[in-house]
C-alpha cells in the first residue's frame, strides 16, 4: 500500500455546557434563592507530531474528529465537568492548513519536530448559571446562558518528508541503488523508469554521526508543471537541507542533464537554488563510463563544482561521497540558527450556537 501524504479532515471542538437554572430551599426567599452552576468548557482539539507515525494512512478510514462537550451546570452552584481535549497524532513534517468557508486557505501550523503540538480548534466556553443573574429587584432569576459552540475546522494535512539530503536525478540513474549502498534503506530496484513511486528514506551512519537521505523519485522535463510524477514528489524536496545531483554516466550529454535538473527544481521553487549541493556521476563500473571520465570532467567544468565519480553497484567511490555529504550536513546544521517558537495557537472567531444574552 502506498504511503498517504495528503488528506482532508474535519475537526470539531467540544461545545460548552449550558448554565443551570436551579433554586435552593430557603424560608422566606422566593424559590429558595438561585444556585444554578456554570456549564463546563468544551474540550479543545490539538494535533501533535507523533514520532511513531510515518504517513497519514490513519485518515483514510476516519476523517471526522470531535472533542468532548462540557457538562451542564448543576444545583448548589456546582460547575459542569469540562470536556476532555482531543489529541490527534500526525507524522513529524506535517503542514496543517485551514480551509475557510469561502475556500481560502491559511497555513496554521508546520509540525517539523516530534512532540510539537498545535491547537487547531478551541472548545466552547460554558454558559453561566442563574446564580449570576440575581439582583435586588430579581432575587429569583429564571435565566441562564447556553454554552458556546466549539470551533469547527476543515483542515488539510500535508506531509512533507524531513531529510538532510535529497537525491535528485532523472529516472533510471541509480538513485535507489545508491541509497541502498550508503544507508540502511531497502528501496525497490529495477531497470525501468519510475521504480520509486514514493519517497524513500535511508539513515546513513558514519564514524562520527548519522544523517537522513531521501530519494526523490525521477524528474523529467516539465516536472515542475506536474508532468511525470511532478509536484507529487518535488514537494518533498522542500524539507531537505541540501541536494545530491546524481547523473547517469552512460548519458550522451551530462551537462544538459544537470542543467535540466537544476532548472526543474528552480522553476518549482526558486529557493532550491540556494540549497547546498553535490554532484555525482554514477555507473563508473561500466567500461564505457570509466573510459570517458576525463571527458565528463571537462564537460561539467563550467559548473565550477567538484564532481564525485561512483558506482552504486560496486560501491567504488561511495565512501568518499558519503564523507562529503556528511561534511555538507554538518556545515548546513551549523549555519542554521532556528529561534525557539512558542506553541502554535489558532482560534479565529467561532460559530456560535443560539444563546441567551449575557
Amino acid at each position: 500500500m502506498h504511503n498517504v501524504d495528503n488528506v482532508e479532515i474535519k475537526v470539531t471542538a467540544g461545545n460548552g455546557g449550558d448554565g443551570a437554572i436551579t433554586f435552593r430551599r430557603e424560608k422566606f426567599v422566593p424559590f429558595g434563592g438561585p444556585d444554578g452552576g456554570d456549564g463546563g468548557n468544551g474540550g479543545d482539539v490539538y494535533i501533535i507530531a507523533d514520532g511513531s507515525m510515518t504517513d497519514l494512512g490513519l485518515f483514510r478510514r476516519k476523517t471526522s474528529f470531535k472533542a468532548e462537550a462540557g457538562g451542564r451546570g448543576r444545583k448548589q452552584k456546582m460547575h459542569g465537568k469540562d470536556g476532555g481535549d482531543l489529541i490527534i497524532g500526525v507524522p513529524a513534517g506535517t503542514v496543517i492548513t485551514s480551509v475557510g468557508d469561502d475556500g481560502s486557505k491559511t497555513i496554521i501550523a508546520d509540525l517539523k519536530k516530534r512532540e510539537q503540538k498545535a491547537l487547531v480548534a478551541k472548545g466552547g466556553k460554558g454558559g453561566k448559571g442563574n446564580v449570576h443573574f440575581a439582583t435586588s429587584t430579581n432575587q429569583a432569576p429564571k435565566k441562564a446562558t447556553n454554552g458556546k459552540s466549539g470551533e469547527q475546522r476543515h483542515l488539510i494535512l500535508d506531509l512533507k518528508i524531513i531529510a538532510d539530503i535529497g537525491i535528485i536525478g532523472h529516472p533510471s540513474v541509480g538513485k535507489s541503488t545508491l541509497l541502498g549502498a550508503i544507508s540502511r534503506a531497502t528501496p525497490e530496484v529495477a531497470a525501468y523508469p519510475f521504480t520509486t513511486r514514493e519517497p524513500v528514506l535511508g539513515v546513513v551512519v558514519t564514524d562520527d554521526d548519522s544523517f537522513i537521505v531521501a530519494e526523490i523519485p525521477g524528474l523529467i522535463e516539465g516536472a515542475h508543471e506536474g508532468k511525470g510524477l511532478g509536484h507529487k514528489f518535488l514537494r518533498h524536496a522542500e524539507r531537505t537541507s541540501g541536494f545530491l545531483f546524481l547523473l547517469d554516466g552512460t548519458s550522451p550529454d551530462l551537462c544538459a542533464d544537470l542543467k535540466n535538473l537544476r532548472k526543474e527544481l528552480t522553476l518549482y521553487n526558486a529557493s532550491f537554488s540556494q540549497k547546498p549541493r553535490l554532484i555525482a556521476v554514477n555507473k563508473i563500473d561500466l567500461p564505457e563510463v570509466s573510459s570517458r571520465i576525463p571527458e565528463i570532467k571537462t564537460s561539467l567544468r563550467p559548473f565550477h563544482e567538484k564532481i564525485y565519480f561512483v558506482s552504486a553497484v560496486t560501491k567504488k567511490g561511495v565512501a568518499e561521497l558519503v564523507s562529503a555529504l556528511a561534511d555538507m550536513v554538518r556545515q548546513t546544521v551549523a549555519e542554521m540558527i532556528e529561534p525557539e517558537t512558542p506553541p502554535v495557537v489558532f482560534h479565529p472567531r467561532p460559530k456560535r450556537r443560539n444563546e441567551a444574552e449575557e
